[in-house]
């Protein structure tokens, strides 16, 4: 009798391991499984949607830093993955690292340029993006353990002039923001005080013909519709210069011309030195259009202007995130 409980429970723990190391090999699938997910939660009564990248090192316990790729007017997070080639996406496999492309209201974030006379629905009705910007923050620490120390934005356009709004606004959430092709609205600019030092990584083409890289009103391609005014792009690094502290005489240099067919250079300045650490960079793309350097050309030049193959944005933007936390 002895001898058959000792059989049954030897067979129990077997049957008890082979039950866990099915469960532990089937964690990397189910991980796998939801490594592209859509969701959404209501904010302020509007379904807010997003697509969530989780690499396969995410396990639930590990705190992973946080991407959040803001699309330009017109877009959607869809559009952000394509406009990137997917670099974000197979960066943060290879890294370790959680990518979020969230949807503005139709199509448009609301980032401080205009007032309720704009053409679009987040500018005329005032959505708060920055408070839905917010939620997701803090539904992705929540939901998925990301580090709170470790969130960035970046964005293209509309995108970037939003990921500056989300500096002014959420400096106590935000560890850095890369914003591509996009200025400071004038309306914001009396309104922004960060109550943190804000990393900085701007990329501008200097020949881009919708967002004017010496400042302006933003006009659609076909020149009918007046989408409000920025800053200069100095006018932009300078205040994040100044509110970071860092030194205001920038060290310059110029990239390797990667791709001599491009028609593109690009030049670097840095401005470091800043409260802990804080540095401001600006890469400034000669030839270059309203794109992502990098990226996919998604019109054709003589509309946009030229991408330059002498950087990869998401790649530069990722190498400036990891450096930095709050």
């Amino acid at each position: 009798m002895a001898n058959q409980k000792f059989k049954s429970l030897q067979g129990f723990r077997s049957f008890a391991f082979l039950k866990v190391l099915f469960i532990l090999n089937l964690l990397p699938l189910a991980v796998n499984a939801v490594a592209n997910k859509k969701a959404s939660f209501i904010h302020n009564n509007l379904e807010r949607n997003f697509q969530i990248h989780i690499p396969p090192l995410y396990n639930g316990y590990i705190q992973l830093p946080l991407v959040i790729a803001l699309h330009g007017r017109g877009g959607n997070g869809e559009s952000m993955i394509l406009l990137t080639r997917k670099g974000f996406n197979k960066l943060a496999d290879k890294e370790g690292f959680i990518v979020v492309y969230p949807d503005g209201i139709e199509q448009n974030w609301n980032d401080g340029r205009m007032d309720e006379e704009a053409n679009d629905r987040a500018h005329r009705e005032n959505i708060d993006d920055v408070g839905f910007i917010s939620a997701l923050i803090d539904s992705m620490i929540k939901d998925y353990q990301t580090d709170s120390k470790r969130v960035y934005v970046t964005g293209i356009s509309n995108g970037a002039i939003m990921s500056y709004r989300l500096a002014c606004e959420l400096s106590h959430k935000i560890s850095a923001i890369a914003p591509v092709d996009g200025n400071i609205p004038n309306l914001l600019i009396h309104e922004c005080s960060p109550r943190m030092p804000v990393p900085v990584l701007a990329i501008n083409n200097i020949d881009d013909p919708l967002v004017p890289y010496e400042g302006g009103y933003i006009y659609t391609s076909i020149r009918r519709l007046n989408l409000g005014k920025v800053l200069s792009v100095e006018e932009s690094i300078r205040f994040w210069v100044n509110r970071n502290k860092c030194s205001s005489v920038p060290v310059v240099a110029e990239e390797p011309d990667l791709d001599p067919k491009d028609g593109t250079r690009v030049t670097r300045k840095e401005y470091t030195n800043g409260n802990d650490g804080t540095e401001v960079i600006l890469y400034s793309v000669d030839g270059g259009g309203h794109t992502w350097p990098g990226g996919f050309q998604y019109l054709p030049s003589w509309l946009i202007g030229k991408t330059s193959r002498d950087i990869d944005a998401t790649r530069v933007i990722w190498a400036f995130f990891k450096r930095h936390s709050r």
